[in-house]
Protein backbone atom coordinates (compact mmCIF):
# COMPACT_ATOMS: atom_id res chain seq x y z
CA UNK A 1 0.00 0.00 0.00
CA UNK A 2 1.54 3.17 -1.22
CA UNK A 3 -0.23 6.87 -0.36
CA UNK A 4 0.83 10.22 -2.08
CA UNK A 5 0.04 13.83 -1.54
CA UNK A 6 2.14 16.74 -2.93
CA UNK A 7 3.20 19.90 -1.07
CA UNK A 8 2.63 23.18 -3.28
CA UNK A 9 3.70 26.74 -2.75
CA UNK A 10 2.22 29.56 -4.55
CA UNK A 11 -0.21 26.70 -6.72
CA UNK A 12 2.92 24.95 -7.85
CA UNK A 13 4.12 21.16 -6.73
CA UNK A 14 6.69 21.41 -4.62
CA UNK A 15 7.45 18.05 -3.31
CA UNK A 16 5.28 14.67 -2.65
CA UNK A 17 4.94 12.95 0.63
CA UNK A 18 4.98 9.20 -0.13
CA UNK A 19 3.75 7.08 2.66
CA UNK A 20 4.56 3.32 2.38
CA UNK A 21 5.18 0.05 4.56
CA UNK A 22 8.12 -0.79 3.11
CA UNK A 23 11.61 0.99 1.22
CA UNK A 24 10.62 -0.34 -2.21
CA UNK A 25 9.83 2.49 -3.51
CA UNK A 26 12.48 4.83 -2.48
CA UNK A 27 14.78 3.67 -5.56
CA UNK A 28 12.10 4.56 -8.19
CA UNK A 29 11.18 8.05 -6.16
CA UNK A 30 14.49 8.51 -5.50
CA UNK A 31 15.55 8.18 -9.66
CA UNK A 32 12.75 10.59 -10.71
CA UNK A 33 14.31 13.29 -8.88
CA UNK A 34 17.85 12.99 -10.87
CA UNK A 35 19.68 10.67 -8.62
CA UNK A 36 21.30 8.61 -10.40
CA UNK A 37 24.57 9.36 -11.17
CA UNK A 38 25.24 11.70 -8.52
CA UNK A 39 27.14 11.43 -5.24
CA UNK A 40 24.76 10.84 -2.17
CA UNK A 41 25.27 11.60 1.13
CA UNK A 42 23.09 9.87 4.25
CA UNK A 43 23.23 11.72 7.05
CA UNK A 44 22.25 9.52 9.86
CA UNK A 45 22.50 8.95 13.62
CA UNK A 46 23.89 6.44 15.55
CA UNK A 47 20.82 4.52 16.46
CA UNK A 48 18.97 4.60 12.95
CA UNK A 49 22.62 3.73 11.82
CA UNK A 50 22.57 0.33 13.48
CA UNK A 51 19.21 -0.73 12.28
CA UNK A 52 18.55 0.75 8.31
CA UNK A 53 21.47 2.39 7.00
CA UNK A 54 22.51 -0.84 5.17
CA UNK A 55 19.31 -1.39 3.67
CA UNK A 56 18.76 2.35 2.31
CA UNK A 57 22.38 2.68 1.47
CA UNK A 58 22.47 -0.34 -0.59
CA UNK A 59 19.35 0.75 -2.65
CA UNK A 60 21.16 4.24 -3.36
CA UNK A 61 24.17 2.24 -4.74
CA UNK A 62 22.43 0.42 -7.25
CA UNK A 63 21.53 3.92 -8.62
CA UNK A 64 24.02 6.71 -7.60
CA UNK A 65 27.11 7.68 -8.82
CA UNK A 66 28.85 7.48 -5.30
CA UNK A 67 26.79 6.43 -1.78
CA UNK A 68 28.89 7.79 1.51
CA UNK A 69 27.37 8.25 5.22
CA UNK A 70 28.06 10.60 7.92
CA UNK A 71 26.88 9.04 11.10
CA UNK A 72 26.91 11.15 13.99
CA UNK A 73 26.19 10.07 17.82
CA UNK A 74 22.33 9.90 18.76
CA UNK A 75 21.15 13.01 21.08
CA UNK A 76 19.43 16.46 20.93
CA UNK A 77 22.88 17.57 22.44
CA UNK A 78 24.78 16.59 18.91
CA UNK A 79 22.24 19.05 17.05
CA UNK A 80 24.24 21.72 16.70
CA UNK A 81 26.75 23.98 14.76
CA UNK A 82 29.53 21.90 15.33
CA UNK A 83 28.31 18.45 13.91
CA UNK A 84 27.25 20.88 11.31
CA UNK A 85 30.61 21.89 10.45
CA UNK A 86 32.26 18.15 10.63
CA UNK A 87 29.47 16.99 7.74
CA UNK A 88 30.42 20.00 5.84
CA UNK A 89 33.68 18.41 5.93
CA UNK A 90 32.83 15.58 4.96
CA UNK A 91 31.04 16.57 2.02
CA UNK A 92 34.28 18.63 0.96
CA UNK A 93 36.50 15.72 1.06
CA UNK A 94 34.20 13.71 -1.18
CA UNK A 95 34.22 16.79 -3.50
CA UNK A 96 29.85 17.21 -3.42
CA UNK A 97 28.98 19.83 -5.74
CA UNK A 98 25.56 21.46 -5.75
CA UNK A 99 24.27 18.30 -8.15
CA UNK A 100 24.35 16.06 -5.29
CA UNK A 101 22.11 15.05 -2.54
CA UNK A 102 21.49 14.91 0.89
CA UNK A 103 19.82 12.29 2.38
CA UNK A 104 18.60 13.05 6.02
CA UNK A 105 17.59 9.29 7.49
CA UNK A 106 16.50 9.48 10.88
CA UNK A 107 14.45 11.88 13.53
CA UNK A 108 13.85 15.38 13.72
CA UNK A 109 17.39 16.07 15.37
CA UNK A 110 18.72 14.43 11.58
CA UNK A 111 16.14 16.00 9.57
CA UNK A 112 16.74 19.37 10.89
CA UNK A 113 20.09 19.33 11.07
CA UNK A 114 20.94 17.70 7.74
CA UNK A 115 18.53 19.95 6.16
CA UNK A 116 20.33 23.26 7.21
CA UNK A 117 23.17 21.37 6.69
CA UNK A 118 21.67 21.29 2.62
CA UNK A 119 20.31 25.03 2.80
CA UNK A 120 23.98 26.10 3.53
CA UNK A 121 26.66 24.33 1.62
CA UNK A 122 27.33 25.80 -1.96
CA UNK A 123 24.56 28.07 -0.91
CA UNK A 124 21.88 25.04 -1.25
CA UNK A 125 21.89 21.66 -2.33
CA UNK A 126 19.10 18.97 -2.55
CA UNK A 127 17.77 16.94 -0.08
CA UNK A 128 14.92 13.93 1.36
CA UNK A 129 13.83 13.26 3.91
CA UNK A 130 13.17 9.44 5.19
CA UNK A 131 12.03 9.98 9.01
CA UNK A 132 12.37 6.81 11.05
CA UNK A 133 10.23 8.43 14.44
CA UNK A 134 6.59 9.18 14.55
CA UNK A 135 7.42 12.59 15.43
CA UNK A 136 9.63 13.24 12.44
CA UNK A 137 6.84 11.57 10.49
CA UNK A 138 3.79 13.99 10.88
CA UNK A 139 6.49 17.32 12.10
CA UNK A 140 9.28 18.16 11.45
CA UNK A 141 10.13 16.51 7.96
CA UNK A 142 7.43 18.32 6.32
CA UNK A 143 7.43 21.98 5.75
CA UNK A 144 11.08 22.99 5.14
CA UNK A 145 12.28 24.75 8.87
CA UNK A 146 15.41 23.23 9.37
CA UNK A 147 17.88 24.45 12.09
CA UNK A 148 20.64 23.54 15.01
CA UNK A 149 20.48 24.70 18.44
CA UNK A 150 22.95 27.48 19.85
CA UNK A 151 23.91 26.94 23.27
CA UNK A 152 20.59 26.31 25.04
CA UNK A 153 18.62 27.98 22.54
CA UNK A 154 16.22 25.14 20.50
CA UNK A 155 16.44 25.69 16.88
CA UNK A 156 18.06 29.52 17.29
CA UNK A 157 20.04 29.05 13.97
CA UNK A 158 18.10 27.34 10.93
CA UNK A 159 16.81 28.37 7.07
CA UNK A 160 13.64 27.59 5.27
CA UNK A 161 14.86 24.68 2.62
CA UNK A 162 12.00 22.51 1.22
CA UNK A 163 12.77 18.74 0.41
CA UNK A 164 12.98 17.07 -2.79
CA UNK A 165 11.21 14.41 -1.51
CA UNK A 166 9.38 12.97 2.06
CA UNK A 167 9.64 9.32 1.96
CA UNK A 168 7.28 7.45 5.09
CA UNK A 169 7.99 4.02 5.46
CA UNK A 170 5.32 3.22 8.40
CA UNK A 171 7.01 0.27 9.44
CA UNK A 172 9.68 1.44 11.03
CA UNK A 173 8.02 2.61 13.65
CA UNK A 174 7.83 -1.28 14.91
CA UNK A 175 11.65 -0.69 16.47
CA UNK A 176 10.94 2.61 18.03
CA UNK A 177 11.07 3.12 21.40
CA UNK A 178 8.17 3.27 23.39
CA UNK A 179 8.64 6.84 25.01
CA UNK A 180 9.34 8.05 21.39
CA UNK A 181 6.33 6.72 20.02
CA UNK A 182 4.33 8.52 22.63
CA UNK A 183 6.19 11.95 22.09
CA UNK A 184 5.26 11.86 17.88
CA UNK A 185 1.47 11.37 19.65
CA UNK A 186 1.65 15.01 21.04
CA UNK A 187 1.74 16.32 17.75
CA UNK A 188 -0.76 14.29 16.40
CA UNK A 189 -3.05 15.47 18.94
CA UNK A 190 -2.08 19.01 18.52
CA UNK A 191 -3.55 18.86 14.91
CA UNK A 192 -6.41 17.25 15.77
CA UNK A 193 -7.10 20.20 18.82
CA UNK A 194 -6.22 23.20 16.29
CA UNK A 195 -7.68 21.77 12.46
CA UNK A 196 -9.67 18.78 12.77
CA UNK A 197 -12.25 17.69 16.09
CA UNK A 198 -13.12 14.79 14.11
CA UNK A 199 -9.65 13.74 13.73
CA UNK A 200 -9.28 14.31 17.40
CA UNK A 201 -12.45 11.96 18.22
CA UNK A 202 -10.80 9.27 16.17
CA UNK A 203 -7.77 9.10 17.94
CA UNK A 204 -9.96 8.58 20.91
CA UNK A 205 -11.37 5.60 19.07
CA UNK A 206 -8.43 4.21 17.90
CA UNK A 207 -6.34 4.34 20.67
CA UNK A 208 -5.53 0.62 21.23
CA UNK A 209 -5.18 -0.21 17.35
CA UNK A 210 -2.66 3.16 17.45
CA UNK A 211 -0.63 1.85 20.39
CA UNK A 212 -0.42 -1.60 19.18
CA UNK A 213 0.89 0.06 15.80
CA UNK A 214 -1.58 -1.48 13.62
CA UNK A 215 0.46 -0.60 10.23
CA UNK A 216 -2.77 0.23 8.68
CA UNK A 217 -4.25 2.41 11.19
CA UNK A 218 -1.02 4.13 11.96
CA UNK A 219 -0.60 4.71 7.76
CA UNK A 220 -3.81 6.22 7.96
CA UNK A 221 -3.25 8.00 11.18
CA UNK A 222 0.03 9.79 9.73
CA UNK A 223 -1.86 10.49 6.40
CA UNK A 224 -4.31 12.51 8.45
CA UNK A 225 -1.66 14.17 10.33
CA UNK A 226 0.33 15.23 7.49
CA UNK A 227 -2.58 16.14 5.47
CA UNK A 228 -3.08 19.13 8.35
CA UNK A 229 0.27 20.20 8.25
CA UNK A 230 0.66 20.25 4.25
CA UNK A 231 -2.44 22.30 4.18
CA UNK A 232 -1.30 24.96 7.00
CA UNK A 233 2.75 24.76 5.45
CA UNK A 234 1.07 25.69 1.78
CA UNK A 235 -0.89 28.56 3.20
CA UNK A 236 1.88 30.00 4.89
CA UNK A 237 5.57 28.55 3.94
CA UNK A 238 7.97 31.06 5.86
CA UNK A 239 5.25 31.24 8.91
CA UNK A 240 4.13 35.34 8.65
CA UNK A 241 0.71 34.07 9.75
CA UNK A 242 -1.20 30.76 9.39
CA UNK A 243 1.64 28.56 10.40
CA UNK A 244 1.81 29.92 13.83
CA UNK A 245 -0.78 27.49 14.87
CA UNK A 246 1.42 24.44 14.67
CA UNK A 247 3.10 26.10 17.22
CA UNK A 248 0.28 25.13 19.16
CA UNK A 249 1.49 24.20 23.01
CA UNK A 250 4.67 24.92 22.02
CA UNK A 251 5.29 28.48 23.94
CA UNK A 252 5.42 26.79 26.91
CA UNK A 253 6.51 23.88 26.12
CA UNK A 254 9.50 24.51 24.66
CA UNK A 255 10.33 26.87 27.75
CA UNK A 256 9.87 23.44 30.03
CA UNK A 257 12.02 21.61 27.23
CA UNK A 258 14.99 24.05 28.23
CA UNK A 259 13.87 24.32 31.43
CA UNK A 260 14.59 20.53 31.94
CA UNK A 261 17.65 20.52 30.23
CA UNK A 262 16.12 19.02 27.37
CA UNK A 263 15.92 15.98 28.90
CA UNK A 264 12.67 14.97 27.83
CA UNK A 265 10.82 14.44 25.00
CA UNK A 266 10.25 17.34 22.56
CA UNK A 267 6.12 15.74 22.13
CA UNK A 268 6.21 15.20 25.69
CA UNK A 269 6.56 18.95 25.91
CA UNK A 270 4.37 19.73 24.06
CA UNK A 271 1.92 17.53 25.69
CA UNK A 272 2.20 19.58 28.87
CA UNK A 273 2.34 22.46 26.89
CA UNK A 274 -1.00 22.19 25.03
CA UNK A 275 -2.39 21.67 28.38
CA UNK A 276 -1.51 25.09 30.28
CA UNK A 277 -2.87 26.35 26.71
CA UNK A 278 -6.04 24.40 27.16
CA UNK A 279 -6.08 25.99 30.87
CA UNK A 280 -5.36 29.52 29.63
CA UNK A 281 -8.27 28.92 26.66
CA UNK A 282 -11.04 27.60 28.94
CA UNK A 283 -9.90 30.44 31.82
CA UNK A 284 -10.70 33.14 28.97
CA UNK A 285 -14.05 31.13 28.44
CA UNK A 286 -13.32 30.26 25.04
CA UNK A 287 -12.48 26.56 25.51
CA UNK A 288 -14.97 24.38 27.52
CA UNK A 289 -13.44 23.59 30.87
CA UNK A 290 -14.41 19.61 30.81
CA UNK A 291 -12.14 20.38 27.28
CA UNK A 292 -8.91 20.08 29.54
CA UNK A 293 -9.94 16.91 31.41
CA UNK A 294 -10.33 15.39 27.73
CA UNK A 295 -7.18 16.76 26.77
CA UNK A 296 -5.27 15.23 29.77
CA UNK A 297 -7.26 11.84 29.31
CA UNK A 298 -6.25 11.57 26.04
CA UNK A 299 -2.47 12.10 26.72
CA UNK A 300 -2.68 9.88 29.64
CA UNK A 301 -3.85 7.38 27.29
CA UNK A 302 -1.41 7.70 24.81
CA UNK A 303 1.83 7.35 27.58
CA UNK A 304 2.11 10.93 27.77
CA UNK A 305 3.64 12.51 31.08
CA UNK A 306 0.65 15.04 32.18
CA UNK A 307 2.66 16.65 35.08
CA UNK A 308 6.30 17.55 35.72
CA UNK A 309 7.67 18.18 39.21
CA UNK A 310 11.03 20.67 40.08
CA UNK A 311 10.69 23.47 37.50
CA UNK A 312 11.28 27.26 38.41
CA UNK A 313 8.00 28.93 36.95
CA UNK A 314 9.88 32.18 36.74
CA UNK A 315 12.88 30.42 34.61
CA UNK A 316 9.81 29.02 32.79
CA UNK A 317 8.01 32.27 31.91
CA UNK A 318 11.97 34.07 31.03
CA UNK A 319 12.73 30.73 28.81
CA UNK A 320 8.98 31.68 27.21
CA UNK A 321 10.03 35.45 26.63
CA UNK A 322 13.39 34.49 25.02
CA UNK A 323 11.89 31.80 22.38
CA UNK A 324 12.70 32.75 18.74
CA UNK A 325 8.85 32.78 18.41
CA UNK A 326 8.58 36.24 20.20
CA UNK A 327 6.58 38.87 17.90
CA UNK A 328 7.95 42.07 18.52
CA UNK A 329 8.43 41.87 21.92
CA UNK A 330 5.10 40.06 22.48
CA UNK A 331 4.54 36.61 23.23
CA UNK A 332 2.62 34.89 20.37
CA UNK A 333 0.45 32.38 22.01
CA UNK A 334 -1.51 29.79 20.27
CA UNK A 335 -5.29 29.15 21.78
CA UNK A 336 -8.42 27.49 21.62
CA UNK A 337 -11.70 28.49 20.79
CA UNK A 338 -12.78 25.01 20.72
CA UNK A 339 -11.36 21.85 19.97
CA UNK A 340 -10.52 22.00 15.73
CA UNK A 341 -10.11 25.99 16.56
CA UNK A 342 -6.92 27.74 17.15
CA UNK A 343 -5.95 31.43 16.81
CA UNK A 344 -3.16 33.16 17.45
CA UNK A 345 -3.26 35.86 20.70
CA UNK A 346 -0.29 38.46 21.94
CA UNK A 347 -1.96 39.21 25.00
CA UNK A 348 -1.51 36.36 27.57
CA UNK A 349 -0.33 37.84 30.37
CA UNK A 350 2.17 36.48 33.39
CA UNK A 351 -0.41 35.36 35.38
CA UNK A 352 -2.56 33.85 32.74
CA UNK A 353 0.77 31.70 32.40
CA UNK A 354 1.21 30.66 35.87
CA UNK A 355 -2.04 29.72 35.86
CA UNK A 356 -1.84 27.14 32.65
CA UNK A 357 1.54 26.21 34.62
CA UNK A 358 -0.52 24.60 37.67
CA UNK A 359 -2.19 22.61 35.49
CA UNK A 360 0.96 20.33 35.30
CA UNK A 361 1.46 20.66 39.00
CA UNK A 362 0.95 22.54 42.30
CA UNK A 363 3.08 25.73 42.55
CA UNK A 364 4.99 26.20 45.82
CA UNK A 365 5.48 29.28 47.62
CA UNK A 366 8.58 29.43 46.41
CA UNK A 367 7.83 29.07 42.74
CA UNK A 368 8.70 25.34 42.14
CA UNK A 369 6.21 23.43 39.69
CA UNK A 370 6.23 20.43 42.37
CA UNK A 371 3.81 16.84 41.41
CA UNK A 372 -0.09 16.12 42.27
CA UNK A 373 1.10 13.39 44.66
Amino acid sequence: MERRMTVHRDGKPIYDIILSQSFDGLAREAEALGAAGRRICIVTDSTVAGLYLEQVSAIFRDMCGSVSAYVFPAGEEQKNLDTVRKLYGHLIANQFDRKDMLVALGGGVVGDLCGYAAATYLRGISFIQIPTTLLSQVDSSIGGKTGVDFDSYKNMVGAFHMPKLVYTNVSVLSTLAEEQFSSGMGEIIKHGLIRDRIYYQWLEDHREQIMRRDTDICLEMIQRSDEIKRLVVEADPTEQGERALLNFGHTLGHAIEKCMDFQMFHGHCVGLGMLCAARISADRGRLAGEEVSRLRRLLENFGMPVRVRGIDVQAVLDAARNDKKMDAGQIRFILLHSVGDAYIDRTVTEEEMRAGLAEIGNISKDGKVTSYE
